[in-house]
């Protein structure tokens, strides 16, 4: 993600850099190919459309803020079903194609798009309604959660609603070719770093091997602790997937999600099964409040799929090596995920896990992982 001065995204003081932030994360949703990209994910698509038009009471003559428009799709929509007035805050140039998009579709009257961060900008009315495609992967990666909890604090009506209004995150364990595929890529690096340093001493009369630990380091960093996008067919889910986190869009706040802590347990469902580590995914949901429920409620999942994947996929938490488990087999894990010091959009996710055997009640030794996330 970009120099090795760009990744400090955060201050002492905790401020972010915006010049920085903007290199590292803003400049890719400047380009259509990547909204493109977002607007093909068609289980994405269909749950927003059907919560705006399936619960058009929410917009009817409303006022809604949507945080991070993008290609301005959203708008466009709460602006059909009949909202009065749409703020479209976006904080990359797609804002110019936004606002084409808006006049081609004659909603210049009430679709207004704002070029700049949501922190900064300032609208002249408080709204009915906050609509955001805010996920990153795993939920929270890429911390655009903070802009609209900023958005919902200064901007949303006391009964105002939020699109989407909950959130979920769950984990379960699974069973992958890609600690073999990871493994062998590891393996092949550090081959190619021996011949590396043969080479380099025998052309050159320089010994290279000084540096092998912290190039070992650094291969075990990429290929065995970092999390891999994946999407996961739901016959490689071995064991009881559970809950890690469940949120409140109207009422969380940015120290709720700096740091996520659980401990969960899962049991294995297979007869048997290899046991390589463990998935990660998020489920979101539209059911307005209490004082405002939906009418008609929608979710919008990122679990394993047999034909319906999403963009997000999931995030894989590789095994190294991975064990045989049974049917039955109880699975204590201890979850811990906080934002990279490096870089505030990126986390860091600590795991440690104990296996209770079904057949003996044998406890075996935990293992504990650290990945970039």
């Amino acid at each position: 993600m970009g120099s090795a001065t760009a990744t400090a995204t955060a201050t002492a003081t905790g401020a972010v850099d915006k010049g920085v932030d903007f290199a590292n994360y803003f400049c890719t949703y400047g380009f259509l190919y990547h909204q493109k990209e977002m607007l093909c994910d068609r289980v994405r698509m269909d749950a927003y459309f059907n919560a705006i038009f399936e619960n058009k009471h929410d917009f009817e003559g409303k006022t809604v803020l949507d945080v991070g428009t993008g290609s301005g799709i959203l708008a466009i929509w709460c602006a059909q079903a009949g909202a009065r007035k749409v703020y479209a805050v976006e904080a990359t140039k797609m804002a110019v194609h936004a606002s084409q998009l808006v006049h081609a579709n004659k909603l210049q009257d009430v679709v207004q798009v704002i070029e700049g961060s949501m922190e900064d900008i300032t609208l002249p009315e408080k709204v009915d309604v906050i609509i955001s495609e805010w996920m990153g992967y795993f939920l929270l990666r890429e911390s655009m959660l903070d802009s609209v909890i900023c958005a919902r604090n200064r901007w949303l009506k006391p009964n105002g609603v939020m699109y989407p209004s909950h959130a979920r995150m769950w984990m379960a364990p699974i069973r992958s070719g890609l600690v073999d595929q990871k493994m062998s890529d590891y393996e092949g690096a550090m081959d190619d770093w021996y011949s590396f340093i043969n080479e380099t001493k025998s052309y050159y009369g320089v010994d290279m091997s000084v540096l092998t630990r912290s190039f070992t380091e650094e291969q075990r960093k990429y290929y065995m602790q970092t999390s891999i996008w994946n999407n996961l067919h739901p016959n490689q889910i071995i064991g009881t997937p559970t809950i890690i986190m469940e949120m409140d869009c109207l009422t969380t706040t940015v120290d709720d999600i700096r740091t996520v802590r659980a401990s969960i347990s899962s049991s294995i469902t297979e007869e048997n099964a290899r046991f390589c580590g463990f998935a990660g995914w998020f489920d979101v949901h539209f059911r307005g409040s209490s004082k405002n429920p939906a009418q008609s409620e929608i979710e919008l999942t990122t679990a394993p799929s047999y034909d319906s994947g999403t963009h997000w996929g999931q995030q894989v938490f590789l095994l190294y090596p991975s064990l045989n488990v049974q049917q039955g087999d109880d699975l204590v894990i201890q979850f811990s995920m906080s934002r990279s010091k490096d870089n505030h959009r990126l986390m860091e996710v600590d795991l440690s896990c104990e296996i209770r055997q079904s057949s003996s009640g044998e406890l075996l030794s935990p293992f504990r992982n650290n990945f970039l996330h």
